[in-house]
């Protein structure tokens, strides 16, 4: 996922016909943060919606603002 800051990692899961995508964040100690999971319904491309994409920057904002 590009866009989004080093140690920012997507995985791309198919099952069956649908897919799924997990954006999390590798930093922070020990502790590797999930930032967002979602089925990707999209019948356009591979791109992920502009909504998912505004959600994760937000909660990865979020978790930097609360590390010290």
């Amino acid at each position: 996922m590009k866009g989004l800051g080093s140690g920012v990692m997507e995985i791309a899961l198919p099952y069956r016909s649908d897919a799924y995508r997990v954006v999390y964040a590798v930093r922070i100690g020990d502790a590797i943060w999930v930032v967002h999971a979602f089925q990707k319904k999209s019948t356009k491309g591979i791109a992920t919606p502009q909504k998912e994409v505004e959600l994760i920057k937000a909660r990865l904002k979020r978790i930097k603002e609360m590390m010290p």
